[in-house]
């Protein structure tokens, strides 16, 4: 047992909180689940939310993922699920607003022994209903099946984002796992949504993903308005670029931001977990501003300006204001002729004379003997060869 319950307990200072409980699911594997669970949750415990994430996949890739061994982890979901452990006693802090339940092989047998147990698809539900108020999101890492242990993230969530790789045979699970969604829904969890599409490894050069998009934007606008569970799905605007820094990261147990944070896999997770954490919706549409006179600045536009704007370039009065005007020339006074001739004196010396050049021209010191680079006649000897070009 860890010291991750005492944490978590001076983090939340008593302060009642509602806690978003988001599912990352798909049941084909290789599309980009726990990476999308990792970076989306370092990103909101960086900006400041309280995250919890749960490990509910046998391989324990989402343990790995933020640096631990699941071989020596002995605290974990299998005891919350098989042995009604306390939930928060079995927290793991693992990065400052960011804890996990870590998951071991020992979960493979937790099916088999809850075949019997009554209420066994709710077992997870029940166990964090203590802890909603100590964090702003839980994020569910599930199994790449649609079996027990996701029958019970879906039975805890009440939004489900899915990855998607944008290819041909993904889309024919997508349907199923749709309606996997719509049951559990319906018997089990009503407030249970799909909420996000988010498109992995897309490619936008090539056709096929862009015809992929295509069809589930189609098909989700004709879910508009139904019964269905995904009824208020949508893509999210944006997608997860093929970046090979994404899949270097998680051997060396670092989520993206601290990996390569100036990667496209850092910007684009960072889009994302904006996004979620704007539930899902898109940024509202403000009117484009209405055009000003020329030369006038209204009070409100006072307010919007920078504290370093940039320079204003006033308006021309006329043309004649183009070029630097000239000083007038001095009118040319007649000489008196009762004066007597004046001899022109002579200047201090040449003007040209006392110029110096912009810059100033210093020999380069030689470390080495001088080499000539430039050519030289050739000697009067025909049997010499000719020098001048210097050593290669």
């Amino acid at each position: 047992m860890t010291d991750g319950s005492n944490n978590l307990a001076r983090a939340a200072g008593g302060k009642k909180n509602i806690m978003r409980t988001i599912a990352v699911l798909n049941q084909k594997g290789g599309v980009g689940k726990t990476t999308t669970v990792t970076n989306i949750a370092a990103a909101l415990a960086a900006a400041g939310s309280r995250i919890v994430t749960i490990d509910l996949d046998p391989q324990a890739h989402l343990t790995i993922h933020l640096g631990l061994e699941p071989q020596i982890v002995e605290a974990g979901s299998y005891k919350v699920l098989t042995q009604s452990a306390q939930f928060e006693e079995q927290l793991m802090l693992v990065r400052p607003n960011l804890w996990l339940l870590p998951a071991n092989i020992n979960l493979v047998g937790a099916e088999s022994e809850l075949v019997s147990v009554v209420g066994r698809e709710t077992i997870l539900r029940e166990a964090i209903e203590s802890s909603e108020d100590k964090f702003d999101y839980c994020i569910i890492d599930c199994a790449p099946s649609l079996g027990l242990l996701t029958l019970n993230a879906l039975a805890t969530a009440e939004e489900v984002l899915i990855p998607l790789q944008p290819h041909f045979l993904a889309l024919q699970g997508f349907g199923q796992l749709l309606q996997t969604v719509d049951l559990v829904n319906k018997r089990i969890n009503p407030n249970l949504k799909v909420k996000g599409i988010l498109l992995c490894m897309f490619d936008s050069r090539a056709s096929l993903p862009n015809e992929v998009r295509a069809d589930i934007e189609q098909f989700l606008k004709d879910a508009r308005g139904t019964n269905s569970a995904w009824s208020e799905a949508q893509i999210l605007p944006t997608f997860i670029r093929r970046n090979i820094k994404l899949a270097e990261a998680p051997s060396y147990g670092k989520t993206i931001f601290e990996y390569e944070q100036n990667c496209h896999g850092a910007e684009d997770y960072q889009k994302v977990a904006q996004f979620v954490h704007a539930k899902f919706q898109p940024p509202a549409q403000t009117e484009p501003p209405q055009p000003a006179i020329a030369g006038e600045i209204q009070p409100e536009d006072k307010r919007d300006l920078p504290e370093s704007p940039e320079p204003q370039i006033q308006p021309l009065e006329s043309e004649e204001n183009v070029d630097e005007p000239l000083a007038d020339p001095e009118p040319v006074s007649q000489p008196d002729p009762q004066a007597p001739p004046q001899t022109p004196s002579e200047p201090d010396g040449d003007d040209r004379g006392q110029s110096k050049p912009p810059f100033e021209i210093r020999p380069i010191p030689q470390s080495e003997p001088y080499t000539p680079t430039e050519f030289t006649p050739s000697n009067n000897d025909p049997n010499q060869p000719e020098t001048g070009y210097g050593e290669y």
